[in-house]
């Protein structure tokens, strides 16, 4: 599965409790440091896709205000999943500073 950085930060925003959607929205507008800013349309297909493989769940539905709130939590795959992106990830920016720093060797430090 090809998680994209909406994707990655709505698991991420799912981490340590259950959200409801404008939860997450704001908790990934957070995480991103203001750089990301979910769409509720966007959100709701991103948890779609997200429930769809088993990464998160329905946690339980309320109703607040007359609207009803339906809270998502991250399951054990969408964690293992989450933590082999972060991986990937991680490898991947490692790889791009040594080369980076090779350049910037190589140019004489330009």
């Amino acid at each position: 599965m090809n998680i994209t950085e909406p994707m990655f930060l709505a698991l991420t925003a799912l981490v340590d409790r259950p959200r409801h959607g404008y939860g997450v929205v704001q908790e990934v507008e957070r995480l991103s440091g203001g750089r990301v800013q979910l769409k509720i349309g966007t959100l709701y297909g991103v948890l779609d896709r997200l429930s769809a493989e088993g990464l998160v769940e329905l946690d339980r539905e309320e109703v607040q205000r007359g609207r009803l709130r339906r809270y998502y939590r991250l399951t054990d795959d969408g964690a293992a999943a989450l933590q082999a992106e972060a991986e990937r990830v991680a490898a991947n920016a490692a790889v791009a500073r040594t080369r980076l720093r090779a350049r910037h060797v190589a140019l004489g430090g330009a």
